[in-house]
């Protein structure tokens, strides 16, 4: 059989963590092409990538090419995905589609009417350990499940600049979270109430926006669901969920550099948790690759889907207005 092509728009981060995760896991693909305003042409070379553009237009066009990663800056994103769907290619794109419902939905509709395929990016569905989660639920290990806690904690603020593109921080970082919780609830939220604070950096507050928060999700099937968030944990990325069932419990914690621990008489010590999302989340951007891949190759539905795109970008919304008008806001009022 031969290898599927398939190209790369936007070489940032991202982008170029994805290109060598393919190149050095997956051997029934090749990347044919990587486009990037700014490209590394260096670093394209130094893996094998043949073609390299400062402009998309060039991979959308090929022929050869038969489904494209958007790597892109998230405004671009949208545009991207009916520009891809409209030359017939099946598509991966990182989180979010957009940061309008409106926007996302049309796009979705291009999608379908091209009946190509669309995998978004919630890379932490792959990892390990909350795969081992969603798996003790569906196997009725835990009962049914009652009680949904979620901590996510980055290591250190972003640079205000980047706050006022963000979409601010239920936009683009609880987002991530709020697709967790649907993930494991295996339901859709109703209703959202959210608090938010700046108690971490004053100039994220005169941006608009929050560092702190705690957000509350009720779900169709009675699932509840807490969320806490927060732009800086001092001992590194706090990743933690557990999720309380009639019948039990299941927790995953954070993944250290060991799981070794010392115990002296004068201390317990163990290793603060990895750093940030490229440590913690490696195996879970390769994994999530992989699956995209395994679409295209066997011709199967993404298991992360564009509606899974835009619910947590609704429930984020309401969020916002939960936490600006001090109440309960239901997933209605914003979709």
């Amino acid at each position: 059989m031969a290898k599927k092509k398939i190209g790369i728009i936007g070489a940032g981060r991202i982008g170029q963590l994805h290109a060598e995760n393919i190149i050095h896991n997956f051997n029934n693909v090749t990347i044919k092409s990587i486009s990037d305003p700014y490209l590394d042409v260096q670093w394209a070379n130094s893996v094998g990538i043949e073609h390299t553009y400062k402009d998309h237009t060039s991979i959308l066009n090929d022929t050869e090419i038969e489904a494209v990663l958007i790597c892109s800056p998230s405004h671009t994103h949208s545009k991207l995905i009916i520009e891809a769907a409209n030359q017939g290619k099946d598509i991966f794109c990182e989180k979010p589609i957009d940061l309008d419902p409106n926007a996302i939905k049309q796009a979705l509709s291009v999608v379908e009417k091209n009946k190509v395929k669309l995998q978004v990016g919630f890379n932490r569905r792959f990892d390990p350990n909350f795969v081992q989660i969603k798996q003790h639920i569906v196997k009725g290990e835990i009962g049914i499940p009652h009680i949904i806690k979620i901590t996510s904690r980055d290591p250190e603020p972003p640079n205000p600049d980047y706050i006022k593109d963000s979409g601010g921080m239920f936009l683009d970082m609880t987002v991530h979270d709020f697709d967790m919780a649907r993930f494991l609830a295996a339901s859709e939220v109703t209703e959202v109430y959210a608090r938010g604070a700046v108690l971490v950096d004053p100039k994220i507050g005169e941006q608009g926006d929050i560092d702190t928060a705690i957000i509350t999700l009720s779900f169709a099937n009675g699932v509840i669901a807490v969320i806490d968030n927060s732009r800086k944990a001092a001992y590194g990325y706090d990743q933690r969920i557990e999720v309380f069932g009639s019948k039990g419990c299941t927790q995953a914690e954070n993944n250290r550099q060991t799981n070794t621990t010392l115990l002296t008489e004068h201390r317990v010590q163990t290793d603060k948790p990895l750093f940030f999302f490229l440590e913690r989340y490696k195996e879970a951007f390769k994994d999530e690759m992989g699956s995209f891949l395994k679409c295209l190759i066997d011709d199967l539905a993404p298991s992360v889907t564009g509606h899974d795109g835009l619910m947590p970008v609704l429930i984020a919304l309401a969020a916002n207005q939960s936490m600006k008008e001090n109440r309960p806001v239901s997933l209605g009022e914003v979709g």
